[in-house]
């Protein structure tokens, strides 16, 4: 009778047992589907996000050229007719779209993959500028556009597709780490010294000044973009984030990091070149968030050699390209030019150290002639006879 109740009690708790570990199991299924579930949001929110941002500079850009037709004041001479045209307006609401769209994405995908993909939305504006402005797309733009396409495919590829944090409360574990402490820091340190020692001395001379003080503070942006991310996940869920002060240290702290960036990032643009200023910009900024995301969300954690090369390499691959579409776009190259070019070089002989081969020839049998006391005549020897006297 005893061995019979033990052998039941056991066959129960074998069920509970497998029940258990089914359960569980199938719970990390669950987790592991809904964590790429959120990925593949992430990641077109992202793409949407630079496609908006992209045809916002195309239809404001259009709406103040309808302006200049028509005569009216333009608005880099203080007017404010372009508030009375509707492509204006669209391209303001396409803008906003595009930056909702990014705040949205850092919820749900991982800081290391959103931040790269804003390249994007230059590459969208150059492309659309070229069919619908009318401008040139040279040769080295559209390299460029190929290779940000390749590397952004690449960091798509191999960029983490865990995320760690999901609440606020892991949000303000994450804060307090020592790590970040110290980034943050550090963060804070360089760019006070770079704001009142730095700037006042060198920031309209040195591109690199403003740029760094955006770029720092960029990396604290984006880490207060995500925690806000996250709060209002958990606030569509039903969670209460109005009462939690994390939530309202993450708006301001966003407040003033975003500010600061635009103050100093109109600064660099008003002094120097849109071409120099885009490209450094987004190198520095995307390292500096790159960076952030490592220490703080801890992402680079969950991937590979081969990830993190892949991931590095494509971010390398888009700033060659936008340094490609920035840099070399004013100079006229098409595949013409260079099949002209290269059927003159064919005409003209190959090239010897700078000079054309045959007339280096030319000049080397001529002196050759010379050393031998020889008669000659370069130009009737040219021409297949040498006279003699």
């Amino acid at each position: 009778m005893n061995l019979t109740r033990e052998y039941h009690t056991c066959m129960i708790c074998n069920v509970s047992y497998r029940n258990g570990s089914e359960n569980g199991t199938s719970s990390v299924a669950m987790g592991q589907d809904r964590g790429k579930y959120d990925f593949y949001i992430g990641l077109v929110l992202a793409i949407s996000s630079s496609i908006f941002i992209g045809g916002s500079f195309i239809l404001k850009k259009k709406g103040l050229l309808r302006l200049a037709k028509k005569g009216s004041m333009r608005a880099g001479q203080g007017g404010h007719a372009y508030l009375k045209e509707w492509l204006w307006w669209a391209g303001l609401l396409s803008m906003g779209a595009g930056e909702a769209a990014n705040f949205a994405a850092y919820a749900f995908a991982p800081a290391t993959l959103v931040t790269p993909l804003g390249a994007l939305s230059v590459l969208v504006s150059a492309v659309l500028s070229s069919y619908f402005l009318m401008e040139r797309l040279n040769l080295h733009g559209k390299l460029g556009c190929l290779l940000s396409i390749l590397g952004s495919t690449v960091m798509v590829i191999h960029a983490p597709q865990e995320e760690e944090i999901s609440s606020l409360k892991d949000m303000a574990k994450k804060l307090i780490d020592p790590g970040f402490v110290v980034f943050a820091t550090g963060v804070v340190i360089v760019a006070l010294i770079f704001i009142f020692v730095v700037a006042p001395r060198h920031g309209q001379t040195n591109i690199l000044v403003y740029i760094t003080i955006c770029s720092v503070i960029g990396a604290l942006s984006v880490s207060c973009v995500k925690g806000l991310g996250i709060a209002i996940k958990e606030a569509i869920a039903g969670k209460s984030v109005v009462s939690n002060p994390l939530s309202w240290v993450l708006l301001l702290g966003l407040v003033l990091c975003v500010s600061t960036q635009i103050n100093y990032l109109n600064k660099a643009l008003d002094i120097f070149n849109t071409s120099l200023v885009t490209p450094i910009y987004y190198v520095f900024f995307t390292t500096s968030v790159l960076t952030c995301s490592a220490i703080l969300f801890k992402e680079w954690e969950h991937m590979g050699a081969d990830d993190i090369i892949g991931t590095l390499s494509g971010f390398v691959t888009i700033i060659v390209g936008i340094f490609l579409l920035h840099a070399f776009k004013d100079i006229n190259v098409s595949l013409a030019t260079l099949a002209v070019s290269i059927r003159k070089e064919e005409r003209s002989g190959p090239a010897v150290n700078g000079y054309p081969y045959t007339s280096l020839h030319n000049a080397t049998e001529d002196l050759e002639e010379q050393e031998l006391g020889l008669p000659f005549d370069s130009i009737s020897r040219r021409n297949g006879t040498i006279s003699t006297s």
